[in-house]
């Protein structure tokens, strides 16, 4: 359908207006009947610890955001207006891609499957090139990388002209906000184990990147995109208004949605059940220094009136024991508070 012939757009004709696209047809298709034979599968081997049903319906609503921003309205405008293109790369980048990670369907299939299969997907996670595109700064770098190449630069005109390029655009949305959130948002075994102030510290950079690119479009003192002027409708805003309302979708869109992930990733820290509080390499480090100074504290005041409690080599080395470590805390507090009125 020409942009001539497409109606006024309104909040009716988004969601109403459909349009068919058989390739993404088939991979929603696809990815939605395989991760529900993993459902099924663990179900049978597991009748008592049933795969998640949380994970499947978040799996399932990630498919259906990305049927909702290229077939729905939203897709049938996308090269139309310039402003809802933005809202179409927030939904593929921003809103689809968490909903798969936190769907873990490479851990489902792990349990679903037997070998060769699951041999093989094992040492593809473990393989060198599994390992290097799911490096969170990677990730940081590429998602970054995609938000500022593909909509400061003259790449935008050729999406709009080129019908392969602007479905290659989709795809490249899908991969760079993936391996993006991945190590920040699921638990895949993969090799990288992020702490949760890393995560959120990485969620919050990206936010900058958001908003000077809306910014960015936002100022333009011209239409920086020629194509967008091309079989415009006579109700749609000038291209350069187009451009402008764009840039801000980006900017206020695109720094709620990462705020909303921000407090879900702070919120899944406040209920983290682990004994490292969820801080990985940073609080074990504390705690195996502090084990070490309180070994210290043990073996200087031997000769005191009140030795220290003794700390075994399973407390060194686990640090489980919780109550164990906090009388052990508080005794080293005493005796140094002992040792400073000396």
């Amino acid at each position: 359908m020409g942009s001539q012939a497409l109606p006024p757009v309104s909040v009716l004709e988004l969601i109403g207006r459909w349009q068919f696209a058989p390739v993404v047809t088939g991979f929603v298709a696809l990815a939605a009947g395989l991760y529900l034979w993993g459902v099924l599968r663990v179900r049978r081997r597991h009748p008592a610890r049933p795969w998640p049903l949380y994970r499947t319906v978040l799996f399932m609503g990630g498919l259906a955001v990305i049927v909702i921003a290229t077939q729905s309205g939203v897709g049938s405008y996308d090269n139309v207006l310039f402003w809802d293109h933005m809202v179409q790369h927030l939904l593929l980048m921003m809103v689809a891609p968490p909903l798969l990670v936190v769907g873990q369907p490479v851990t489902l299939l792990l349990h679903a499957s037997r070998n060769p299969l699951h041999t093989w997907t094992k040492n593809l996670l473990r393989s060198r090139v599994v390992t290097w595109i799911t490096w969170p700064p990677f990730g940081v770098a590429l998602y970054v990388g995609v938000i500022v190449g593909t909509h400061l630069t003259g790449f935008m005109n050729v999406v709009l002209s080129n019908d392969t390029v602007h479905e290659a655009e989709h795809v490249l949305y899908l991969v760079a906000g993936y391996l993006y959130f991945l190590p920040l948002l699921g638990r895949e075994p993969i090799r990288w184990r992020v702490s949760y102030p890393t995560r959120i510290f990485l969620l919050f950079i990206a936010m900058p990147v958001d908003a000077f690119t809306g910014l960015a479009l936002g100022s333009e003192s011209g239409n920086p995109f020629p194509a967008l002027a091309r079989d415009r409708p006579g109700w749609a805003p000038s291209p350069l208004s187009d451009v402008h309302i764009g840039g801000a979708v980006m900017w206020v869109g695109g720094a709620g949605l990462m705020f909303v992930l921000m407090m879900t990733v702070f919120f899944a820290w406040s209920r983290e059940t682990r004994a490292d509080g969820g801080l990985g390499w940073l609080e074990t480090a504390r705690r195996a220094n502090f084990a070490a100074r309180v070994g210290a504290q043990r073996q200087d005041g031997a000769s005191g009136d009140q030795p220290l409690p003794a700390v075994s080599a399973d407390d060194t080395e686990s640090l489980d024991e919780d109550d164990e470590h906090l009388a052990a805390y508080n005794a080293y507090l005493a005796r140094l508070n002992q040792q400073h009125d000396r």
